[in-house]
């Protein structure tokens, strides 16, 4: 650990940096970071749009660590950060920049880092349920599913570095929400460290406990603003048998959703997932591939994956003259999902840097009927060379990446987000609020769904230390 003779300033009080560091080291056993340099990784989120200065970066790996340290901020009202594996993409795990507008009247910040809080315990196999800290990732815990015969349907291409602690702070989605649900609907409990430093627990597991407000629906979604998550007890699935899958042109999204729900009217399908046409020419030009399909005119590309009846039966909803790979074994299929996987990485190289373009990440969700005319409504207000559209055609879940000027970046933003919002769907379909979005937030809430969530953060962070700026601005 740097220790740095200084004092800082938070709402117009100083407290003495070195103090604050020495206690920290106290709370979490010396698994502080208060080098700059050091600290970068924490400090700066993947898209780079995002980030701002912290005093430093604790690591505790217990709970009783992450209590002692939050009452260490508490004491020196200094903000707590909670952070994962850093893979969100609306700035809502990095402090602020200097320059935002949100960061007016907050406190310096500390990053509390779960990434140490990896504890694990055998699968309970009579309750298919495991518990973990919240530290480990997501692809531990479906490597500890799968080796007790189970399944964690919860799937994301960040899967390596994204932590469960994160996705439940953020309510994650992914590519199974069509056959296995949101995190949300995974969660059978939860341990949480209070604002005030006090530990929250209720780990019963039960299917049916109805004892009144349910907090660990509360706090999956809020983003650290309402608690640190520390540990997850999780419902796991039975896996799905074999599966096939099918890479096939389509008209549009209509289109897309219509076979989607043809084929689940049979077959069960584990995931519905699109991309257009210049988003396929961009995974194909980064990860030099060829095109997947014989001809290249469809607006967009659908990927289709169910669990097999291996009968002919799986493919008599497929047209004899449709433009389609099928997949029927492990390593087909894997290539085809590298289509789709890697779209988000494929984006960074759409903005002219050079020019000052910035990339636009937007995720948002809309009603099935109003996906083509949306898709019809956002072409005709961005020039096609500068957007890729992709993702969950299952549950109307669309992620859009957009190159503008950094002088335009926020005007953009709202021209979509505000079209989102006239057409009845939500600004944020699974990557959640953060620093990004939270001045939208009123297009998809209304002024007295925001009254009452200030109240519940009011009421359980008073002095507001934990994310502020974070969804509620």
């Amino acid at each position: 650990m740097v220790l740095m003779n200084d004092c800082v300033s938070g709402q117009g009080q100083e407290f003495d940096l070195d103090a604050l560091l020495v206690a920290l080291d106290g709370a979490v056993d010396d698994a502080v970071i208060a080098d700059p340099d050091s600290m970068t990784p924490f400090t700066r989120d993947w898209t780079g749009r995002f980030g701002g200065p912290a005093v430093a970066v604790v690591r505790p790996s217990t709970t009783s660590q992450v209590s002692a340290a939050i009452k260490v901020c508490a004491k020196f009202g200094v903000a707590v950060l909670t952070q994962g594996g850093n893979t969100g993409l609306v700035g809502g795990s990095v402090p602020a920049s200097t320059t935002s507008d949100s960061v007016v009247n907050e406190k310096p910040t500390v990053i509390l880092s779960t990434t140490r809080l990896v504890s694990e315990q055998p699968v309970d196999q009579s309750a298919q349920t495991v518990l973990v800290g919240s530290g480990v990732t997501v692809a531990r815990l479906q490597q500890l599913a799968a080796d007790s015969g189970l399944y964690y349907g919860v799937d994301l291409a960040s899967r390596d570095s994204a932590t469960i602690g994160g996705t439940v702070a953020t309510n994650a989605g992914g590519i199974r929400v069509c056959a296995y649900g949101m995190t949300r609907t995974k969660i059978r409990g939860l341990e949480a460290v209070l604002a005030n430093g006090d530990v929250v627990s209720s780990m019963r597991g039960l299917p049916k406990d109805n004892t009144g407000y349910d907090l660990n629906a509360l706090l999956c979604g809020s983003e650290g603003t309402l608690a640190v998550i520390t540990q997850v007890l999780l419902q796991l699935d039975s896996p799905p048998g074999k599966t096939m899958a099918v890479l096939l042109g389509v008209d549009g999204l209509d289109q897309a959703h219509e076979l989607f729900r043809k084929v689940g009217q049979d077959l069960r399908v584990l995931a519905a997932e699109v991309f257009d046409r210049q988003g396929a020419a961009q995974v194909c030009s980064l990860a030099d591939l060829s095109w997947p399909l014989r001809d290249n005119d469809a607006p967009y590309l659908m990927l289709l994956e169910w669990e097999s009846n291996d009968t002919i039966d799986d493919l008599d909803w497929l047209s004899a003259d449709a433009d389609a790979v099928v997949a029927s074994n492990p390593s087909d299929s894997a290539r085809l999902w590298t289509y789709r996987e890697r779209q988000s990485e494929a984006a960074q190289g759409l903005p002219d840097r050079a020019a000052g373009e910035e990339l636009i990440k937007l995720d948002v969700s809309l009603p099935f009927a109003g996906l083509g005319a949306f898709d019809t409504a956002l072409r005709a207000m961005i020039a096609p060379e500068k957007l890729i559209i992709f993702g969950h055609i299952g549950d109307g879940n669309l992620h859009i990446e957009i190159a503008a000027p950094l002088s335009e970046v926020d005007d953009v933003t709202h021209m979509v987000l505000e079209e989102v919002g006239i057409r009845g769907g939500s600004i944020s379909g699974e990557h959640g609020v953060g620093r990004a979005k939270a001045k939208y937030l009123g297009l998809s809430r209304s002024a007295q769904e925001l009254t009452a969530m200030k109240a519940i953060k009011n009421a359980m962070d008073p002095e507001g230390l934990l994310a502020p700026g974070i969804i509620l601005q």
